[in-house]
């Protein structure tokens, strides 16, 4: 860590990203040889965690971030006393604003036009531990989180080197990581029926 571009091919991904990271690298190879053998003009990037408004609070489908939201916006709602909430939260991940990645996106496509892959990322990397606090305090739950270390972690870490979208097309993230938050949950209180509707 951080993961870098150049270390896709080190070995077989991390099992519980295996299914979708190996047909990205399958989209990767076929992208590269379509530049190579048709003239192309396609480039390939790499987003870490997206999170925002738009996002998906389903259960059934949800990721970290909205997950955790819908949680406690519920618990405080009910006025229930506590939340539960995977793993031990040592864990950790890095998280991308969806506007700065929509801006990542264009910068790219106007600036860059090669074979090789792109991370766009923060650079910044968060234990789930901090970001269920971030997140309590944002929303102003204030009961107790439980923690359910029957079930997993995920992968231990997840960072990526953001220095090539920086150096080759001037990418830097820019959204505060509480300012997203903040914005991100008052787009789910508005849109609630919107948000839990998306099942895929």
């Amino acid at each position: 860590m951080p993961f870098h571009e150049e270390s896709l091919w080190h070995g077989y991904p991390e099992e519980t990203n295996a299914p979708y990271g190996v047909a990205k690298l399958a989209q990767l190879t076929q992208m590269q040889a379509n530049r190579a053998q048709y003239g192309q003009s396609a480039i390939y990037l790499m987003p870490t965690n997206l999170y925002g408004p738009g996002d998906k609070f389903n259960p059934a489908v949800s990721h970290v971030i909205p997950a955790l939201i819908k949680k406690c916006v519920d618990a405080q709602e009910s006025g229930a006393d506590h939340i539960e909430v995977w793993g031990t939260g040592s864990a950790s991940r890095e998280f991308l604003y969806v506007d700065d990645a929509a801006r990542g996106v264009l910068l790219a496509t106007e600036h860059y036009d090669q074979a090789e892959p792109v991370n766009l990322g923060t650079d910044e990397e968060m234990p789930i531990r901090d970001l269920v606090d971030i997140i309590t305090d944002e929303v102003g739950f204030s009961g107790e989180v439980r923690w359910d270390t029957t079930k997993p972690d995920g992968q231990p870490r997840r960072r990526v080197d953001p220095s090539r979208a920086r150096d080759s097309f001037g990418f830097v993230a820019e959204v505060d990581f509480r300012e997203g938050l903040r914005r991100t949950i008052e787009w789910y209180r508005a849109n609630r029926v919107i948000a839990e509707a998306r099942t895929h």
